[in-house]
């Protein structure tokens, strides 16, 4: 309704109203426990990161990507314990035991949190101080990597699309900084045209494999389509580097129009939304719209 049929705000916004109480989104929602966690006994944070796929954190992912609304209150109690119980002294996110001793943050964590606290508009100004330990650990080729600590010298495009995706919605929705917010998109941008999306720099070769497979959800990874659906989101200038990419999704393309589910990433789920091989109205969704914000450029 919003991305391709054009409907107006006020009729979308009756939509999301529906998310809490039908579908996917309630099915969710009636998970989550009075303390505000999902899967809270079944894991050593409580299960605000872990297991993965049923904790709080990757629940909300999805909550976020079905556009729950920002006001949900439930969605609104998940936020403070994520930042209550994640925050560290670094200023940056992360959980579980590894996270008390080294009391040390991670990047792509940092990244997802910092888009849940801001697409909810969890109102604290803590996220101030995420955001600008997220700048902060920005590398010198543009990107990010969680590994950077422990001496990574290259960026990684799974912590850099993370990153991405918090920085984008915290500016739309959090307004601080926003010249030094673009700033460091356009150069994670650079950074991930300097690959294709995803190509080696130095061979030219695929990266992984996994990386020109279109996956939903898609948790922690990367892949070009999520990588897309970022550039669409931001109405990046078009950019040749990025014809491979926009041609691989194009040719993925059914005979009936719409596009298949080609990967899932193993672990526990609550139910099972699309199967591998069979048409995904995420992935057919997705392709769309970044489609329609491509070829608007022809």
């Amino acid at each position: 309704m919003r991305d391709l049929a054009g409907a107006p705000g006020r009729a979308v916004k009756r939509e999301q109203r529906k998310i809490a109480r039908d579908g996917w989104g309630a099915r969710l929602l009636a998970k989550q426990d009075r303390s505000g966690r999902w899967a809270a006994g079944k894991s050593g944070d409580g299960g605000l990161y872990s297991p993965k796929w049923t904790s709080t954190a990757y629940t909300m992912l999805l909550l976020r990507d079905f556009g729950l609304p920002a006001d949900n209150p439930q969605a609104r109690k998940a936020c403070k314990l994520l930042l209550n119980g994640g925050l560290q002294p670094d200023g940056g996110i992360n959980y579980g035991v590894w996270a008390k001793w080294t009391k040390r943050s991670e990047t792509c964590v940092t990244g997802m949190v910092l888009s849940l606290l801001s697409h909810f508009e969890y109102d604290d100004p803590r996220l101030e101080t995420i955001a600008k330990h997220l700048l902060e650990q920005q590398m010198p080729d543009g990107g990010w990597n969680c590994r950077r600590a422990d001496g990574a010298t290259h960026s990684s495009v799974n912590t850099t699309i993370s990153a991405l995706e918090g920085l984008r919605l915290y500016e739309l929705c959090r307004r601080h900084k926003v010249r030094e917010v673009r700033a460091a998109q356009r150069r994670a941008r650079e950074f991930l045209l300097v690959h294709r999306l995803f190509r080696s720099h130095r061979t030219g070769e695929i990266m992984k494999p996994a990386f020109v497979r279109f996956a939903f959800p898609p948790r922690w990874h990367y892949d070009i389509l999520r990588a897309l659906d970022y550039f669409q989101a931001v109405d990046a200038p078009r950019d040749a580097r990025l014809s491979e990419a926009i041609d691989i999704v194009r040719n993925a393309r059914r005979e009936d129009g719409r596009w298949p589910l080609q990967h899932t990433y193993k672990g526990k789920t609550y139910f099972e939304m699309e199967r591998v091989g069979a048409p995904s109205r995420w992935n057919t969704l997705r392709s769309l719209r970044v489609l329609r914000w491509w070829d608007r450029f022809a």
